[in-house]
C-alpha cells in the first residue's frame, strides 16, 4: 500500500507514498478510513512529501476523508505537497476545507 499510518492520542498522520491515481486511492483510502474509524481523532494529517504523482483520484481522496472527519467533528491538515500540487489542491477548493502546507 502507498499510506503509512501513525496515531498519537487525538492525532492521525497518513504518510502517503508513491503514485496516487484509480488504482492506488481505493486501497489508501480503505487503510486511512479505517484507522479513522477507529480512533475517532480530532485531526488528522496527509502528508504528501514522498508523492511522486498525483491524478484527480487524489483530490478525491482527500475530499472523501474529509467528509469522514466531519462525524467525528475533526479538522484536516495537508502538509508537504509542491507549489504545483497546492495550486491544483486550491483550484479544487481543498483550501476551504484544510490548511494546505508547502515543502
Amino acid at each position: 500500500m502507498n499510506v503509512t499510518i501513525e496515531s498519537s492520542g487525538n492525532l492521525v498522520i497518513a504518510y502517503l507514498y508513491g503514485e496516487i491515481d484509480h488504482h492506488t486511492a481505493v486501497d489508501i483510502r480503505d487503510k486511512i478510513d479505517n484507522a479513522l474509524s477507529f480512533i475517532k481523532p480530532h485531526h488528522l494529517i496527509l502528508d504528501f512529501k514522498n508523492v511522486t504523482f498525483m491524478d484527480s483520484s487524489g483530490i478525491g481522496l482527500v475530499m472523501g476523508r474529509y467528509r469522514l472527519l466531519m462525524n467525528f467533528h475533526a479538522s484536516l491538515e495537508i502538509r508537504n505537497v509542491t507549489k504545483q500540487t497546492k495550486k491544483l489542491m486550491e483550484l479544487a477548493g481543498l483550501g476551504s476545507i484544510a490548511i494546505i502546507k508547502e515543502i
